[in-house]
């Protein structure tokens, strides 16, 4: 079964949404637990979460009164949780709480495909313990269209948090979990990790993502400041040295 762990801070904008949309799109037999791991939230994010909660227990309770049957998107459990600042520190926290045999890290923006579920227990069952969706950005820009297409390959330079991360919980264990140095890059620093293994696939269907961070900042500057992250990893740049770098440009 899969465990879905989502990392918030400030997202009241997505994260009830987001949790709607997975209710509608996968099959709760697959699904042992969802955590949403907030990061210290101000926006009313928690809030949006806890009524969420309280929403499916009382939709649980009207169905077994009618003895509803357990396969029930409701009997799934949904929690959250309060962690360090940090999408690392959040994903790592809320793996440890995890009750699934698969990790399935997912960005409160990005809403994966119908029956993502089951493609991601397919492929496991193939041996590919971890992949992604390749991703399509909300947007009709030309380069986000291209730069959405060009995620169905499996080069590692179009890889990225965005597109979503399923692992098997032995293979996340055995890495180390995310690297908690990275307060940015820390999902390609997982992936890397996991090329260096030889152990990802890209799922061939479409996961929607927000381009909000490209319409804050622009999108050739957003662009041209990610690519000089990634040259500047790829040239050794240090953790410390890459936030540096973020915050100056991006933040």
């Amino acid at each position: 079964m899969i465990s879905i762990i989502i990392p918030v801070l400030n997202e009241a904008e997505n994260i009830g949404k987001l949790l709607q949309h997975l209710r509608d799109n996968s099959d709760s037999n697959n699904i042992s637990d969802i955590i949403v791991v907030d990061g210290g939230s101000i926006d009313g994010s928690q809030k949006i979460v806890t009524n969420f909660i309280a929403s499916i227990h009382f939709e649980r309770c009207e169905k077994l009164s009618r003895e509803a049957q357990k396969s029930d998107f409701a009997q799934t459990d949904i929690s959250l949780l309060n962690s360090s600042k940090g999408r690392a520190k959040q994903m790592n926290f809320g793996s440890k709480q995890s009750k699934g045999e698969i990790l399935y890290f997912l960005h409160a923006d990005s809403f994966p495909p119908k029956d993502f579920d089951q493609y991601i227990i397919d492929e496991v069952r193939k041996g590919n313990e971890a992949g992604c969706f390749r991703m399509q950005f909300e947007s009709n820009h030309w380069w986000l269209r291209l730069a959405s297409w060009l995620t169905q390959f499996s080069w590692r330079a179009c890889r990225g948090g965005d597109q979503s991360q399923f692992i098997t919980k032995s293979l996340f264990e055995a890495i180390g979990g995310y690297n908690e140095n990275y307060i940015i890059y820390e999902d390609n620093i997982l992936i890397n990790e996991l090329y260096k293994r030889k152990q990802f696939v890209v799922i061939n269907k479409k996961l929607k993502t927000s381009a909000r961070l490209y319409k804050k900042v622009g999108i050739w500057k957003l662009q041209y400041h990610f690519w000089t992250i990634y040259i500047k990893r790829w040239l050794g740049a240090s953790a410390d040295d890459m936030l540096a770098y973020y915050k100056r440009n991006i933040a």
